[in-house]
């Protein structure tokens, strides 16, 4: 028992650094902007960098994991990670800063080895907890990050942002080392490299359009040419997952009506998040209808939702255990969407904001624990990682689809010349998260529950 609480709580702290460094840098883009003479496009790629390496390497490496041990994967990404953002904090350059983060994105791949390694080593009745607290950390980790960027802007060199972003994790990865077990669940044969290889052509041509598709134009021969050939390379992958004799993706796991809906509902998660962690800060330091706030005193405005998601990310685990993982689910995207209506309709009472955020933390840890646990649930033991890596993709896109709407929305209802937008901007931003967060009460509502037993199957020496 100690043992299991012990690899939950190295796991936790790894997945925070994560979450910490993932949102740290979204505060600081105007800084960087302002402090290289760049453009807004191309300080932009601090994050859309990111996000292009983290659905790149998320799958391969969960699958290498699943092949090759996951505890062990988890350090190199880990190692990896942290020594890009101690890279980061010695340059000097945009170019510089924008390379290393897409080599922190390879830190993505923490959450699905994480929940490999959980339903490994935990017994069955303790996974939908440790689950939900591994899930918890996206929240914690967020607010933490936005909170410290402020603080760190304010007071110290913006070089500190990835040392305090980098240091923990590599402290992290050595204990895991030490201390985590490797999991005895193998799956064997080759790495798919080329399906890799084509999967990644996909997704940075698709990320690519949904990123710049405001900046060159939606109607754009670039963007147009972009989504055609991710299109194109999307059709040539899944003809060539069916023919080879170890996909990288079974495709016969994603097509499992559980998993299916699953990895719908995350794509409207992802999108639903983008108020939460982009829109938000922008508003609340507007000075006219906003609340005027600083750096550092709008990341306090996160501190009710990263509490909420510490409280409530083990509690839903527990309730999802007991009456399985689709309840919790829906009661987070109900949460979220009343949250993300008031907001956008109710937001004039900086005291009432913070109830708002109180709950929309409520919702999203219901969320994201349910659906850790239903990835785990309809999945096979020895393809957790490869599966909870392609849920993280299914993330990541609707993260990009809504922090661009969500842009298109603001520039949209920002007047010829002036700096702030139009208040309504705001409010059709938040409406439209609020919608994608209904939405995902369908695949909410049309999940199933897997067979108990499946959960924690026999497990086999490598």
């Amino acid at each position: 028992m100690r043992r299991h609480w012990i690899t939950l709580s190295l796991l936790t702290v790894a997945g925070i650094s994560f979450a910490v460094m993932q949102t740290l840098v979204i505060p600081a883009i105007p800084f960087f902007k302002h402090e290289f003479g760049a453009s807004q496009a191309d300080t932009t790629w601090l994050v859309t960098g990111f996000l292009l390496s983290s659905s790149v390497f998320t799958p391969l490496l969960g699958k290498l994991g699943d092949m090759y041990g996951k505890r062990r994967l988890l350090v190199i990404s880990l190692a990896v990670f942290g020594l890009g953002s101690l890279a980061a904090a010695a340059g000097d350059s945009l170019g510089w800063l924008v390379a290393c983060r897409v080599l922190q994105g390879t830190g993505a791949a923490v959450f699905p080895l994480a929940f490999g390694i959980i339903r490994d080593e935990f017994p069955a009745e303790r996974v939908g907890v440790a689950v939900g607290v591994m899930s918890s950390v996206f929240g914690v980790g967020g607010g933490l990050g936005l909170v410290g960027s402020g603080f760190v802007l304010d007071e110290l060199s913006w070089h500190w942002l990835f040392i305090f972003g980098g240091a923990p994790v590599l402290v992290a990865a050595a204990l895991i080392w030490a201390f985590v077990p490797e999991s005895p669940v193998r799956r064997g044969g080759r790495p798919d490299f080329l399906g890799a290889a084509v999967l990644s052509a996909a997704l940075v041509s698709l990320l690519l359009a949904i990123t710049k598709g405001e900046a060159w134009g939606w109607t754009s021969l670039p963007i147009v040419a972009l989504v055609l050939a991710s299109g194109a390379a999307f059709s040539g992958w899944l003809q060539l997952e069916r023919r080879v004799a170890e996909p990288l993706v079974d495709l016969a796991t994603f097509t499992r009506p559980g998993m299916a809906w699953t990895n719908s509902a995350t794509v409207l998660v992802g999108f639903s998040l983008t108020a939460f962690f982009v829109l938000m800060p922008a508003f609340v330091r507007v000075d006219s209808y906003g609340y005027g706030a600083s750096l550092t005193e709008t990341g306090l405005y996160f501190i009710p939702s990263a509490v909420a998601m510490i409280v409530c990310g083990p509690i839903a685990g527990w309730i999802g255990t007991r009456v399985g993982h689709a309840i919790p689910l829906r009661i987070g995207m109900t949460a979220s969407t009343v949250a993300l209506m008031l907001l956008a309709f109710a937001h004039h009472d900086p005291a009432l904001a913070l109830v708002w955020m109180g709950l929309l933390g409520t919702g999203i840890a219901f969320a994201l624990a349910a659906i850790g646990s239903l990835v785990i649930e309809h999945s096979e033991a020895s393809e957790t990682g490869v599966a909870s890596g392609v849920n993280m993709i299914m993330r990541t896109i609707g993260a990009s689809i809504g922090a661009q709407v969500g842009a298109a929305v603001i520039s949209a209802h920002t007047p010829v010349g002036a700096l702030v937008p139009d208040e309504i901007g705001f409010t059709i931003a938040f409406a439209s998260a609020a919608v994608a967060s209904a939405l995902a009460l369908i695949p909410a509502f049309a999940v199933g529950r897997r067979r108990r037993l499946r959960l924690r199957p026999a497990l086999n020496p490598a």
